[in-house]
């Protein structure tokens, strides 16, 4: 941190190379960079602290963590903005400021379990030989997307002015119901799985993976749909406000419904990905990461040119796919996934209700031009009744075809 802290300027180059044509940016972009390098540390104490209540199947508290850096930027949005000179650098302080709230948070949890580590581990120690040695691939197994999103970033950063942002605000849309699904159903099923492949349960063991691959589906797809139909309405709705113009809208609009065709690969990645881990095989989804990241690159060059940054968006969804798809295909040949009966007759639930949802929402929502003409709260009313439509009637067309939640209690 201290070193990434003195060499800011060089870390926004490497990474943001097109921000060296304008002085001024660089260097206000290496300020921000400065302030916000602490929270690294911080959530990365923050992640350990929660998946040691994870794995005391205390899950509440680390799926409330996240909140509280929402919590913090829209406070420093609100409150410290009006008196920072450059009104940008009050949610570099919201972002370390919610850093030391998220660990403060879970500290008072682990102290009630006795849990509590001291901040100096035993090396030697044989446990922790074996995480370290495990750790390493596994961290990089994970965080393929990410490694893709950062070079995207800095591809971006040598097209048009705002195709940073676009690439981001677009992203912020899709990390929602990835984080609030896939992560958590990853988070879920990690320590069931470590426990099942520790009771030599195979049977158990395909079965949940089983199970969380359909529950990925069922909300993923529908989520996936909701963004690309209504992501001018959206993106309106969130960030239409201030500097931000009509074209931005439509450009970020292209890379959202780009990321969106990725969303069901993303979310399989982090429910996949455990399938490996609890076996403690932290190799596979390195190897599989690598090929996925080089995919990433080849059509990042094969679709920059002709659909520039939403090309690159297209390309991350596209090597997210064939990440997801070798996870998958890995697990089916080795035996450790094998599909439960019903996937016939649930595909056609899924795939009905789907379009449905799509349809509606299509035809009632207004034209995207309309929604610029409305305030605040008419766009924040006609989200929620859309959402409220195409979730409706997505979950009434399931029902009528069967479908109840009892069908999703977790098996094994």
């Amino acid at each position: 941190t201290a070193l990434a802290m003195l060499g800011a300027p060089w870390l926004v180059w490497l990474f943001a190379p097109g921000f060296g044509r304008d002085p001024d940016k660089l260097a206000m972009t290496a300020d921000m960079l400065r302030l916000t390098f602490p929270y690294l540390l911080l959530i990365s104490l923050t992640a350990f602290s929660g998946s040691v209540l994870n794995t005391w199947n205390r899950f509440a508290v680390p799926a409330f963590t996240p909140v509280l850096l929402n919590i913090s930027l829209i406070g420093a949005a609100l409150f410290l903005m009006p008196l920072m000179e450059e009104p940008a650098m009050a949610l570099a302080w919201g972002v370390l400021i919610a850093g030391a709230a998220q660990l403060a948070f879970q500290v008072p949890f682990l102290l009630r379990l006795g849990l509590l580590p001291t901040p100096w581990p035993n090396f030697a120690h044989d446990g922790v030989k074996r995480i370290l040695k495990l750790m390493a691939p596994a961290l990089f197994g994970v965080s393929v997307s990410q490694i893709n999103l950062l070079l995207d970033t800095v591809l971006a950063s040598l097209l048009a002015a705002g195709s940073v942002s676009w690439l981001y605000y677009s992203d912020r849309l899709v990390e929602l119901p990835l984080g609030v699904f896939g992560v958590a159903i990853g988070t879920i099923i990690l320590p069931a799985l470590s426990k099942r492949h520790a009771e030599q349960s195979t049977e158990h063991f395909s079965a949940m993976l089983d199970w969380a691959i359909r529950v990925v589906l069922l909300l993923g797809v529908p989520a996936a749909l909701a963004l690309a139909v209504l992501a001018e309405p959206f993106l309106i709705t969130l960030f239409h406000y201030g500097a931000m113009t009509d074209n931005d809208i439509q450009m970020a609009a292209m890379s959202l419904r780009a990321y969106a065709f990725g969303l069901v690969a993303f979310m399989l990645i982090k429910v996949l990905a455990p399938g490996f881990f609890a076996r403690q095989d932290t190799k596979t989804p390195v190897k599989v990461g690598i090929i996925a990241m080089v995919a990433n690159m080849v059509f990042n060059l094969l679709l920059i040119w002709p659909l520039a940054h939403a090309g690159l968006a297209l390309a991350t969804a596209l090597s997210a796919f064939l990440n997801a798809g070798l996870l998958g295909y890995l697990l089916y040949r080795q035996q450790v996934l094998v599909f439960q009966p019903g996937w016939g007759r649930y595909s056609v639930q899924l795939v009905g209700g789907s379009v449905l949802m799509s349809v509606a929402l299509m035809l009632v929502s207004p034209d995207w031009q309309v929604w610029l003409e409305f305030g605040l709260w008419q766009r924040v009313r006609w989200v929620a009744g859309l959402v409220v439509l195409g979730g409706g009637l997505y979950f009434i067309w399931l029902t009528a075809l069967g479908l109840r939640l009892r069908h999703f209690k977790m098996n094994g």
